[in-house]
């Protein structure tokens, strides 16, 4: 939003220049304006209408190969911030010694977790434009 908003004061300026009429001007500053956050609330909008489509299903995992995706990354953070540091205390409380435990590439997971996530975002957005089925 601040790139939007940075770019309205030289748009304005433009316009000064090149449309005489005050009141188109006004006009065309004001939606100009107003750009940044109609376009904010029909994203917030379109991800509602895809989140009450999804609670409406009766699957756990939404079936797909995107769910998949989603399901292993989750368990991978889970792993690794939660089960293994929990692990490492009990085994270490217990006295007893273990193997070290696997890790995974974290650098790896999350570039194929944001990925995924921001992918969704954009299949969400071209669901709700009707240009996917």
């Amino acid at each position: 939003m601040s790139l939007i908003a940075s770019l309205i004061g030289p748009v304005s300026g433009i316009l000064d220049k090149v449309i005489p009429d005050s009141d188109m001007k006004a006009k065309l500053a004001h939606e100009i304006a107003t750009m940044s956050d109609t376009h904010a609330q029909q994203a917030l909008l379109a991800q509602l209408e895809i989140n009450k489509a999804e609670a409406a299903s009766g699957s756990l995992f939404k079936g797909g190969w995107r769910p998949f995706v989603g399901w292993i990354c989750g368990f991978a953070l889970l792993y690794h911030f939660i089960l293994c540091p929990l692990i490492i205390f009990v085994v270490a409380l217990s006295g007893a010694e273990i193997p070290p435990l696997p890790e995974f590439d974290m650098g790896s997971l999350m570039t194929v977790l944001l990925g995924m996530l921001g992918i969704g975002g954009l299949r969400s957005y071209e669901k709700t434009k009707g240009l996917t089925k």
